[in-house]
């Protein structure tokens, strides 16, 4: 491990809607367990304030990316998501991030991972998490990153450079169950996967409107045990197995739109409601919405032809570029994903985690390593 004694070189950036501690792999133990055990005392685990490290006392905020050159030709880079718990000391590496995402990109670059050209940059990045690809363009004026822009995205203050990722087609399966509906303990759903394994849910089934406040949402306990039955059975219906302990698959609540959008959503992460919603999460629903026969049919407004969904959230909304076509299988299938995001340096340097005499030991982790 590189850096001052004690110390590991970090760059925190805000990637989207979310805030991160962005690290070279070469900079962090190799064994995963003591990697793990190191990022919880980096990030001030397990302490519901997070205040003797760098969370910030959500999940939101409380995120890792783990960056290295990649070996897949298709790639440049490798990157590694790992959400570090709040409260309790766990690390899980069960999904992606795509707002942490649109941080790597940059980050290669900062790091000399990636050579920058001389007006945009385009980096390959491979996500560890789920071997799925994405190519993430950012100006490089002069061969230096510029983080300043005027591409404004809900949920965060100002303007800043845009970070346009596009995602290639998946590989798996658009509708993981193979059917556009399903009834999971009596309630319709569409379970859906483009980046991000999602049960989309019409939110009049289940006795709420949708347009909530998140914290309102995460305070009907009665809410809280349906949605629960219905991600466990929705986990094992997706081929996930058991997600008791995962944060996959996420949950998504669908009502019309207000606000000229295609339509409004509540998402749950998996108990806590997103106060906007995630990029692959997103872009996962605009495919959803897209597939005849699905709970979003007579709910969502999506104008044939435009293959520009804007969805909308509880702090603003987030435009995904989705279009669905069919698959050989006769199936459904993803033709092209692509979002504009941004992401901004907050500080380079050196990061010192607290001792690890004081610190609780770690829970073993429920997603494994890859």
């Amino acid at each position: 491990m590189n850096g001052q004694p004690g110390g590991v070189p970090c760059l925190l950036m805000r990637g989207g809607t979310s805030k991160g501690a962005y690290f070279l792999a070469g900079d962090l133990p190799a064994d995963p367990a003591a990697r793990d055990e190191l990022l919880l005392r980096i990030m001030g685990s397990p302490d519901a304030r997070q205040i003797d490290g760098l969370g910030g006392a959500h999940p939101l905020t409380s995120k890792v990316a783990v960056v290295s050159p990649s070996t897949d030709p298709r790639a440049d880079v490798d990157y590694l998501f790992l959400q570090v718990a709040v409260d309790r000391a766990e690390v899980t590496d069960r999904q992606n991030c795509g707002n942490l995402l649109a941080g790597v990109g940059p980050f290669a670059v900062e790091r000399g991972l990636v050579p920058a050209d001389d007006e945009l940059t385009s980096v390959r990045v491979r996500m560890v998490n789920s071997g799925d690809l994405a190519t993430a363009t950012f100006p490089t004026p002069g061969g230096r990153v510029d983080y300043t822009g005027d591409a404004e995205i809900s949920g965060v203050p100002g303007t800043a450079a845009p970070v346009v990722i596009e995602f290639p087609p998946g590989t798996g399966p658009l509708l993981p169950t193979g059917n556009a509906r399903d009834d999971l303990h009596g309630t319709p759903v569409t379970c859906v996967d483009n980046g991000m394994p999602t049960v989309l849910i019409a939110a009049s089934d289940l006795a709420v409107t949708g347009y909530e406040t998140p914290r309102d949402l995460e305070e009907d306990r009665s809410l809280a045990a349906r949605l629960r039955e219905i991600r466990l059975l929705a986990g094992r219906r997706m081929g996930l197995g058991d997600v008791t302990d995962t944060t996959v698959p996420k949950l998504t609540l669908l009502a019309p739109p207000r606000d000229g959008g295609a339509v409004t959503t509540r998402t749950f992460i998996p108990v806590r409601c997103h106060t906007s919603i995630g990029v692959l999460g997103a872009a996962s629903v605009a495919a959803g919405l897209r597939i005849d026969g699905g709970v979003g049919a007579g709910i969502a407004r999506v104008t044939p032809g435009d293959d520009r969904v804007r969805i909308e959230h509880p702090t603003g909304f987030l435009d995904i570029v989705s279009g669905v076509g069919t698959g050989a299988d006769g199936l459904p299938s993803a033709r092209r994903t692509a979002v504009v995001r941004t992401a901004r340096k907050i500080f380079d340097g050196t990061v010192f985690p607290r001792s690890a005499e004081t610190a609780p030991p770690p829970a073993p982790s429920p997603g494994g390593h890859r």
